[in-house]
């Protein structure tokens, strides 16, 4: 085992067995229901601890690269195609309305007033200027560095739109693509997904889900050119697409000039201590459509989404839609680019994530 784990800040010694690992399954150097080296064998040709190796194989196992066979030890998993499962689907909706409305989200208050004070202080009567129509720079830059150090995706400020929420992105992206287009979305799947398109005249094809994906079959034999998934965690299955069906997704996407609707909304609060590869990532967003919300992180009351275009598509943005208002205050705006530059969003995410890993 030729793998060299160096001592480097910011790269804990775990993630470079994981990404070692990564690389050699991905290249068939172990196949699929190979098993792998023991994790004392792995720990004594490495030099590292027992504890930092099952590190890295925890990751594997969440990524879908590995399972783990009980006094038997760790095999790959990683393979084209996935079977048919039953999969048990989680209560629709079952929150009460005056819950929904009363749901105030987890991030301090006190946190946020400041951050809003600071920001009237410090703005003055700029918080009365009118957005740019993609947003303002300031928080598309800070959403760039954001996602450059949490997520692995390097994109320029003037790819990144916001808008008030994901259904106002679906819209944007329903009329993008036109009426009569036909998206290919999860079955089942948030049933406002399906309620955006339809009222903007797209035509919706429900693909069944499996244990970790849309069905491939289903999917090879759909005649949609959009695909709208939510990889992380769909709901309301509760299914995580492995890397697996990612690559699959992907695979589809470049077989006919297609496009991926990635939603990511909940990703940040995996309780993975490395953040689920997003498909954006993976292909350098060359047919994906990256969205996400800060009303789940925050607070339901803050509408504010972004998504992410590829240059291609951002151009067929600018022509035909180009014309709209940002929908999201100059205010609201200035105020979550302050919490992202600060930390005080990450620190937040942080705490949350470490609370449900103890629950």
């Amino acid at each position: 085992m030729n793998y060299d784990i160096k001592k480097e800040k910011g790269n804990p010694a775990y993630l470079q067995l994981y990404h070692c690992f990564v690389n050699d399954i991905v290249k068939g150097i172990y196949g699929y229901g190979e098993k792998l080296p023991s994790k004392r064998v792995v720990a004594a040709e490495t030099g590292l601890s027992i504890i930092t190796v099952e590190h890295a194989m925890t990751l594997l196992m969440e990524e879908g690269y590995v399972e783990n066979r009980q006094r038997s030890g760790y095999y790959v998993s990683f393979r084209g195609g996935e079977p048919l499962y039953d999969i048990k689907i989680r209560s629709q909706e079952s929150v009460s309305v005056e819950q929904q409305y009363y749901d105030k989200g987890e991030f301090p208050f006190s946190v946020l007033a400041k951050t809003m004070r600071k920001i009237i202080t410090d703005r003055g009567d700029g918080i009365l200027v009118k957005s740019s129509n993609l947003g303002c720079m300031e928080l598309r830059e800070e959403i760039s560095r954001y996602l450059a150090r949490s997520r692995g995706i390097t994109v320029s400020p003037s790819n990144i739109v916001v808008g008030s929420g994901a259904e106002h992105l679906y819209g944007l992206i329903a009329q993008l693509f036109g009426r009569g287009s036909v998206f290919a979305i999860e079955n089942p799947s948030y049933k406002k997904i399906r309620n955006v398109y339809e009222a903007m005249g797209i035509e919706c094809d429900p693909l069944p889900m499996t244990q970790n994906g849309v069905d491939t079959k289903a999917l090879e034999k759909t005649k949609a050119k959009v695909l709208h998934v939510t990889p992380f965690n769909s709901f309301p299955t509760g299914v995580t697409a492995d890397i697996s069906k990612k690559l699959e997704y992907l695979r589809w996407a470049d077989g006919g000039n297609r496009v991926i609707v990635e939603d990511n909304y909940d990703s940040e609060l995996t309780v993975s201590r490395k953040s689920e590869d997003a498909l954006f990532a993976m292909n350098r967003g060359k047919n994906v459509i990256y969205l996400n919300t800060f009303s789940k992180t925050l607070a339901p009351s803050v509408r504010v989404g972004y998504m992410i275009l590829p240059d291609d598509i951002l151009k067929e943005y600018n022509e035909k839609l180009g014309f709209y208002s940002c929908t999201v205050p100059i205010f609201e705006q200035f105020v979550l680019a302050e919490l992202l530059k600060s930390g005080d969003f990450e620190r937040h995410i942080n705490r949350v994530r470490r609370k449900k890993r103890k629950k």
